[in-house]
């Protein structure tokens, strides 16, 4: 989704197959294009093409109407599949079949950039107007390659009209939330292939983060998560899963369902789904994540922006699109009314004063950044699946951690 990353910015500012990106035609209707330059905006001849996944594909489909708009381009937006959208992009930008933009969080740009995949973006005149860790996230090794629009983290999230507790330890929360006497005290998304994401505030705060930091505050390529602090870790995962607090059938849909059922006292999340909670009229909170071992709690924390194709045709649009367009403050604020993200540019987001949106700030105020170095994607898969096993049992936590480890050491090592 680092310390390079400013966190003290961080906390204050708490982020289908259409024709890809080919060469440059007239839009479909030339009236419009020639109606919008009358109306103040800049016609521009062309069309791009916008990958996005299944959380932001209808809100970069509304934004996308905003630029066609203003300046007459057609965008195709694609929704595609969080899990595999990066890895596609890598497989499809070199044979010339990838989209012009790719909607993604900061951690996977050191991949995307080891594969030659994604192109640089000049914003050195607009570079003041975004916050130091949007700009962090959106650069790598001194190169800007994209434009950051949000900042986020996941959270605690309570419903109100089944407790009023602020627990400060995993334990406390699950204690507060069976008085609630409801089908789950705590719920959280799993499935079948894990989700250390959203579990990472837990993991942290036994002392394992995913890789070391230099004393810059640079990830580097050592991992972590091994060692004593890991098999904690994995331990207390077992613990949780053999009393039936963390299950891998849990998916995100049900995690989601569950809570605004009123069937779940707590949940972790993020302000993706704080929105729905609100339209149904819930009641909420938004807390910091309780720890579960001796240490606070670190979610990730990731920058959420557009990055443009390496081998894109249509640069101008691109440009057009990125610079002129999304490196504004009423794109960033439309992007913010339409995915209650917070804002990348603190103009923006220093006039919000929605409390889900402060409390998602608290929570990431002591956030971790997310790695974007390309080792990075070597860790999902084993991670991931690792968790479920030890949570059903499959696997024996500490065999299960250490031949975790040896395997993303291995993938690291190929890399």
């Amino acid at each position: 989704m680092r310390r390079g990353i400013a966190m003290t910015t961080v906390g204050a500012l708490a982020l289908t197959l259409a024709a890809c990106g080919g060469t440059e035609t007239k839009p479909a209707d030339n009236q419009t294009a020639t109606s919008t330059a009358e109306a103040g905006g800049e016609a521009v001849a062309g069309e791009l093409t916008i990958w996005a996944d299944d959380t932001r594909s209808s809100q970069v489909k509304e934004l996308a109407a905003d630029f066609t708009k203003e300046y007459g381009v057609k965008v195709n937006v694609v929704q595609k599949s969080e899990s595999d959208m990066n890895k596609e992009f890598i497989s499809q930008v070199p044979t010339g079949k990838g989209p012009d933009l790719i909607v993604l969080a900061h951690d996977r740009l050191g991949e995307l950039v080891a594969n030659g995949v994604v192109g640089t973006v000049d914003i050195a005149d607009k570079a003041g107007q975004f916050s130091e860790a949007a700009l962090a996230g959106v650069t790598y090794q001194g190169q800007t390659y994209g434009v950051p629009y949000a900042i986020e983290n996941v959270a605690l999230v309570r419903n109100n009209k089944l407790t009023k507790a602020e627990p400060k330890t995993f334990d406390e929360m699950i204690a507060e939330g069976k008085k609630a006497n409801v089908e789950y005290p705590f719920i959280v998304q799993m499935g079948d292939k894990g989700d250390p994401y959203h579990f990472y505030g837990f993991q942290t705060s036994f002392g394992a983060p995913v890789f070391k930091q230099d004393d810059k505050g640079s990830y580097t390529t050592e991992l972590a998560l091994g060692g004593d602090n890991g098999k904690k870790f994995a331990q207390w995962l077992a613990k949780e899963g053999n009393e039936k607090v963390f299950d891998p059938a849990i998916s995100g849909e049900i995690a989601k369902q569950a809570f605004l059922d009123g069937k779940a006292a707590f949940t972790v999340t993020g302000p993706w789904n704080t929105g729905a909670f609100r339209e149904a009229n819930m009641d909420i909170t938004v807390l910091p994540i309780p720890q579960a071992g001796d240490q606070p709690a670190q979610p990730f924390v990731g920058v959420q922006a557009f990055f443009p194709s390496a081998k894109t045709q249509n640069q101008l649009l691109v440009n057009k699109f990125l610079i002129d367009y999304l490196a504004t403050p009423a794109a960033q604020q439309k992007m913010y009314d339409i995915g209650k993200r917070v804002p990348a540019m603190p103009e923006v987001a220093s006039k919000i004063s929605d409390p889900d949106v402060q409390g998602f700030s608290a929570a990431g105020e002591k956030g971790a950044p997310m790695p974007a170095i390309p080792e990075m994607s070597a860790v999902w898969d084993f991670w991931g699946v690792t968790e479920a096993d030890i949570v059903t049992g499959k696997q024996a936590a500490d065999a299960a951690w250490d031949t975790m480890v040896k395997n993303i050491e291995g993938a690291i090592s190929k890399k």
